[in-house]
């Protein structure tokens, strides 16, 4: 009997190991995930959330844009080749990885 206890003891030992290891796996995935959209929603101040603009605004949509235009024109406002209001400074608070990240969140999101 004993040893009837210990084997289920064991089996479920193991269960429980592999659901955490599963967990851990897909930690780093979450983070990431929710990493790019906290930089995501720096733009919704004028882009809207989730890059879906105000209907009628100035502003451009980002959702569903082209994740290599996006890529383009931030680096083009970042090196100050493409002229803006405001875009030309907050462009340089982001790196190139950033900037990639964004572009793919924003190009994934539906119009």
């Amino acid at each position: 009997m004993k040893t009837k206890k210990m084997g289920w003891a064991l089996c479920l030992a193991t269960g429980l190991w592999s659901l955490a290891s599963v967990a851990q796996a897909q930690a780093p995935a979450t983070q990431q995930m929710l990493y790019v959209k906290s930089l995501a929603a720096t733009c919704a101040n004028c882009h809207g959330t989730d890059g879906k603009a105000v209907e009628g605004s100035q502003v451009v949509a980002l959702a569903g844009l082209d994740k290599n235009y996006i890529v383009t024109q931030m680096k083009a406002f970042k090196a100050g080749t493409r002229s803006a209001t405001v875009m030309h400074q907050i462009s340089k608070g982001y790196n190139d990885v950033q900037i990639d990240a964004v572009a793919t969140y924003f190009a994934a999101q539906k119009k």
